[in-house]
This record gives structure tokens, C-alpha cells and sequence, in this order.
């Protein structure tokens, strides 16, 4: 039997597949506007491949997890992150994942999750506060980071996505050079992050999601922290693991 963990979150939708103890695969799609209607891309994909309801058991995690209707068993992404992180790293920490619509700080201790802080879904300190500010900027994730290396210290201080996008656009009206301004977006997710994470803090860290391949953003977190912060390219699929090893 293959276990399938299926993890929907605003963003994106991720999938992953174990047997026998090992992640065999992976799928990564854009949720879009129906959580359904990617749930059954991903089903059409795994099918298509062998692995169906007769030699699979699914597990659904995230934002849409109510919109996989041919999971077995739903299950919230803080439990499947814990479990899925653990899988992934194999030690006590805490989990730093930066999602689309909130930032969630989750303290492990032997697999098992201790607590849990979430932030407000409107803080800046969010995967869409990053992708509001790159379409602002005119850039790609991976040149945001790479300007961030060559800027100097700038301060965006607003808690709110909207108001932070209008310190931006005062930065740009004052033609401050875009490498500080990328520095100043990219330092007011960290400063966020990490003042969510005052409240489990933790002598390592472990970061998940879709920013898990950004080594600037690694660096900028374990300095702010002064801590480690482990990650792998799996860890965008923590919690769809963590699902999957549930089933």
C-alpha cells in the first residue's frame, strides 16, 4: 500500500507518497481558485502513474483539506508539520513555517508537537507579503534575494501588507535604490518571524514551506535568531509528509 498525504494551502497544493519508509514522490501545483479542482489534478496524476484508492490510503492536511473528497482521514497541518518535519530532520526544534496566509512558530519534542503560535493573517510576515513586494519591485523571488545581499539597512515597520506596500511605494516615489528597498521587504519578514517565534523559542530551528530553497532567507533567520535553522528541499512537502505518514 502507498500512503498519499495531500497538503492544500492558499497558495499552493503539495502531495507526497511513501512506501516503504522513503518519499517516492512529489507534486507541486498552484492552488488556484478551486482547492477541488487541484485535489483532483493531483488524483488524476498519481492515478495515471499506478497509485490509486485500491493500493493507496490518502490523508488531507492545510487550507483545503475539506476539499479532497477521496481522502481517507483529514488532519490539521500543525500535527502533519510536526510529524512531517521530524521525518525530515530527526531532532527536537522548532518549526518556522512561512506560509501564504500566516507564519506558524511549532515547538518539537520527540515528534510530537509541544505548542504552537500562529500569526495574524494580515501581518507582513507572510509568503504573500513577499509576493505582493516582488510584483511591486518588479522582480522574481530569486532576484529579490540576490538585490537584499547588496543593499543597506532600510526599515518597513507596518504590521499590515497594505500599509507596508505603501512604505514601499513612498520608497520607490523617493527613488531609494531597489537593492535597499528588497533588503528592508525581506528584513521585515525575518523581524516579524522572529518576534512570533520569541514565543517557542528553541536552540534549533527548522524552516518548511516555499521559502525552505531561499539560502538568503536561511541566513538572514539563523543570524536574527542566533541559531541554526536546518532545512532540505523536502521540507516545502512537510507537510504533506507528515499526512502521508499518518495514513
Amino acid at each position: 500500500m502507498y500512503q498519499v498525504g495531500i497538503d492544500i494551502g492558499s497558495s499552493a497544493a503539495k502531495a507526497a507518497v511513501i512506501s516503504e519508509g522513503e518519499v517516492i514522490k512529489t507534486i507541486l501545483l498552484d492552488t488556484g481558485f478551486s482547492s477541488r479542482k487541484v485535489a483532483d489534478t493531483i488524483y488524476a496524476t498519481l492515478e495515471a502513474e499506478g497509485i490509486t484508492k485500491e493500493n493507496a490510503k490518502y490523508v488531507a492536511t492545510g487550507y483545503g483539506r475539506i476539499s479532497v473528497p477521496y481522502a481517507d482521514d483529514v488532519i490539521t497541518e500543525i500535527t502533519c508539520h510536526g510529524k512531517g518535519s521530524y521525518f525530515l530532520f530527526g531532532e527536537n526544534g522548532t518549526i518556522i513555517d512561512i506560509g501564504g496566509q500566516d507564519t506558524k512558530g511549532i515547538s518539537l519534542k520527540n515528534g510530537r508537537v509541544m505548542k504552537f503560535i500562529m500569526n495574524d493573517k494580515c501581518s507582513a510576515g507572510t509568503g504573500k507579503f513577499l509576493e505582493v513586494m516582488t510584483n511591486r519591485l518588479g522582480l522574481t523571488p530569486q532576484e529579490l534575494s540576490a538585490l537584499a545581499r547588496k543593499g543597506k539597512e532600510i526599515t518597513i515597520s507596518s504590521m499590515c501588507t497594505v500599509f507596508a506596500e505603501s512604505e514601499v511605494i513612498s520608497l520607490i516615489g523617493k527613488e531609494t535604490p531597489r537593492e535597499d528597498i528588497a533588503f528592508g521587504v525581506i528584513e521585515s519578514v525575518v523581524n516579524k518571524v522572529v518576534s512570533l517565534l520569541a514565543q517557542v523559542p528553541n536552540d534549533q530551528y527548522f524552516l518548511t514551506g516555499g521559502l525552505c530553497e531561499d539560502i538568503y532567507i536561511v541566513e538572514r533567520l539563523a543570524k536574527a535568531l542566533n541559531a541554526p535553522v536546518k532545512t532540505t528541499p523536502l521540507a516545502r512537502f512537510a507537510g504533506a509528509i507528515g499526512a502521508a505518514i499518518a495514513c
